[in-house]
């Protein structure tokens, strides 16, 4: 899916965000491309939304930005809820995986077994101890998977809570870039309605939107920055199994879908047409 219009395309197996990479493909990879896609994702810190889709999973790309963060010093969580930490933990190497401090949702995640290792108040209760430090440094919390949360919690009580987290040391609390939290969050946008997902989308300071076309990835990455216009970019990339990164060019522009712009609002809806005179308004 590409700026909403969906392409035809093969399914892939679990793990198709793993795309091999040709001589030629290589050959047009960008020289430092990696370091300088990653970091404009993660340059803003709140909540980092990664949307995916059937055809283009996400956990991939999430798990190349967390790589990308414990490699950089920070304080890394994870609440996994989708897939075990056995098969989270994969591809990493023992560097990696001995910086990351995961919570576990997915062995027990209503508590049914009694067994005393259950996390105490659930997912909300583990995300908000994180916003509760005190320590210094940033910290990075890898949520995966937003989708897994939205249907298990209010709506309404995520959002509140991981506003609350993506503004926790934040430059205007008078906290230095480098004490900022970041929150990565995995959402399987298929899985929900324009609500939960406009929702997000309004709290979120990074979108990207995994897409693509004749077998190549792209990501269209949207940043919001305060007091300044959105500014888009699209990256063509593979992830490689050690979740590095191998920027391509992309396909040519005439096999290019034509992209429709992003909204997250009601008004933005093709389903909505506003009588002449008519102010939208904010709830």
């Amino acid at each position: 899916m590409v700026g909403g219009i969906r392409t035809a395309r093969p399914c892939h197996p679990r793990g198709a965000g793993l795309l091999s990479v040709t001589q030629s493909e290589g050959a047009r990879a960008v020289a430092g491309g990696e370091p300088k896609m990653l970091e404009s994702v993660l340059a803003l810190g709140g909540l980092v939304l990664l949307r995916d889709c059937v055809e283009r999973e996400g956990r991939s790309l999430l798990k190349a930005l967390i790589k990308k963060s414990a490699l950089c010093g920070e304080q890394v969580h994870i609440l996994g809820c989708e897939v075990s930490e056995e098969e989270f933990r994969e591809g990493f190497d023992s560097d990696v995986n001995s910086r990351l401090i995961y919570h576990d949702f997915f062995r027990d995640p209503l508590s049914w077994s009694k067994t005393g290792e259950a996390l105490p108040g659930g997912p909300l209760g583990v995300l908000r101890t994180m916003g509760s430090r005190t320590g210094p440094g940033r910290v990075t919390i890898a949520l995966d998977s937003l989708s897994w949360l939205l249907l298990h919690l209010p709506c309404t009580t995520l959002c509140q809570t991981l506003h609350a987290l993506s503004h926790q040391g934040s430059c205007s609390d008078g906290h230095p870039p480098e004490d900022q939290m970041r929150v990565l969050g995995l959402v399987h946008e298929e899985l929900h309605g324009p609500g939960p997902m406009g929702a997000l989308s309004s709290l979120a300071q990074t979108e990207v939107t995994l897409g693509g076309v004749l077998g190549q990835t792209s990501a269209h990455i949207l940043c919001r920055r305060p007091q300044q216009r959105p500014s888009h970019q699209t990256q063509w990339f593979s992830i490689l199994p050690d979740f590095s990164l191998d920027l391509q060019g992309g396909p040519p522009l005439e096999s290019q879908p034509h992209p429709v712009p992003h909204t997250s609002s009601t008004a933005g809806s093709p389903a909505f047409r506003a009588k002449p005179g008519f102010q939208p308004y904010l709830l």
